[in-house]
């Protein structure tokens, strides 16, 4: 008998008395070998003897042997795919008598695959403009600056002040800088530190306050007052290089001007043509879940609920800020991310689905180029980490982010797109 909601199957299961009498005598008979009773030579201890003295030893090694066997039957007989490790109940195992017990489980889920050809999607070519490209030059030239310093006079708005500071009070433990560049004047410097700053000039020694904004980026600074007192050592004038022939040579494999503003533009246009597809192939998902209404296992959700909250915890690590200080209510957090995580899970599900129904497959040529792009990005030799990729069990997540990467290419291929709304 199997009982089956949703995705959670229950079944009874009962294993005949002589083959649950077999098991113990071979379970008996291992022990018999192994074994060292006071009197007897090794291998040589009475069976009754071995019965009594081991009773609760071999209920379980006949448990641990005949359970997973016959669960193993039974779902193969019924054609089922298990997710996770089944649960076992109401286990019945007398002498003489038949064994019995209750299996409870997940499997993946069944459903039908709708139209996944054609679907509606928002999407425009992406469009880079003469004053794009300008920004993105000027901000080449802005990384290749040189500060020079100026004869000593008094700071001016514009200037780059190099100061040394140190906090006095309103603090601890107290900041110290010896060489603190600071752009006079700037939006992005406090104004603060413009007002008292000006019209020093280099040897000038001050002492001021500062009163921090409450949304400061840095926590322990914001909203609070501190006193510092700050020595002028030099003044700088950003020189930005000259916008000709030379730069573009300088910044790679140009041989004129126009030749980097056409790489920058086609770059521009490639970072904005790929982030718009992932826009649209977001949305496709978004709507092959929204047509597909089908269960899934808790063990998927609460898989993928595990990965997210990893995810966000690197990045909370990568941006500086230790998750063990937030003191966060981690069931809230689980509970927040569970429909984001039934939504990720479906969607996986289904690309897997659309995959298999339109043979795409990963090819050798294209799980050798990324792990030699990852090796690249390592700086390590490709067979090393080929190698540490395969040790990981890495080498099968890699090929199947490039078969989703694939499938969901071939989704947008064949979507049908429509202008944006307004």
């Amino acid at each position: 008998m199997a009982l089956v909601e949703g995705c959670k199957h229950e079944i009874e299961i009962t294993v005949p008395a002589s083959e649950v009498e077999r098991e113990t005598e071979r379970v008996i008979a291992d022990l018999q070998k192994k074994v060292r009773l006071p009197g007897f030579r090794p291998g040589k201890a009475p069976v009754g003897l071995i019965r009594s003295r081991f009773e609760s030893d071999i209920r379980q090694d006949v448990l641990d042997r005949i359970l997973p066997r016959y669960f193993n039957k039974k779902v193969e007989e019924d054609h089922l795919q298990v997710v996770g490790s089944p649960r076992v109940t109401d286990v019945h195992f007398e002498k003489g008598e038949p064994l019995t017990f209750k299996a409870e489980f997940e499997v993946a889920p069944e459903f039908e695959l709708g139209e996944y050809r054609g679907i509606e999607v928002p999407y425009q070519e992406p469009v880079v403009t003469d004053e794009d490209v300008n920004q993105r030059i000027e901000q080449l030239r802005e990384q290749r600056a040189e500060y020079v310093n100026l004869d000593p006079r008094p700071i001016e708005d514009g200037d780059y002040a190099v100061i040394a500071l140190k906090s006095t009070g309103g603090i601890q433990p107290p900041i110290e800088q010896d060489e603190l560049v600071l752009h006079i004047g700037d939006e992005e410097t406090l104004a603060g530190f413009t007002e008292n700053l000006r019209g020093l000039s280099p040897g000038d020694e001050k002492d001021f306050e500062i009163t921090y904004p409450e949304d400061y980026g840095q926590e322990r600074l914001a909203g609070k007052t501190i006193r510092f007192h700050g020595t002028v050592k030099a003044i700088r004038r950003k020189e930005l290089p000259e916008l000709n022939d030379d730069f573009a040579k300088d910044l790679g494999d140009y041989q004129n001007l126009d030749e980097l503003r056409d790489a920058v533009r086609k770059a521009i246009f490639r970072d904005r043509e790929m982030r718009a597809q992932q826009e649209a192939k977001e949305k496709i998902v978004d709507k092959l879940v929204e047509a597909h209404n089908f269960p899934v296992p808790e063990a998927y959700i609460d898989r993928q609920i595990e990965t997210q909250v990893e995810n966000q915890l690197r990045g909370l690590a990568a941006s500086g800020v230790d998750p063990r200080q937030l003191k966060l209510d981690w069931e809230k957090v689980r509970a927040s991310q569970r429909d984001r995580a039934i939504h990720n899970v479906k969607g996986s599900l289904l690309l897997d689905r659309i995959a298999d129904r339109e043979a795409i497959v990963v090819t050798q040529d294209e799980l050798d180029h990324e792990v030699q792009r990852i090796a690249r990005q390592r700086r390590e030799p490709v067979a090393a980490v080929r190698m540490q990729l395969e040790k990981e069990g890495a080498i099968r997540r890699i090929a199947s982010h490039i078969r989703t990467e694939k499938t969901l290419n071939f989704l947008f291929e064949q979507a049908r797109k429509v202008a944006p709304a307004e």
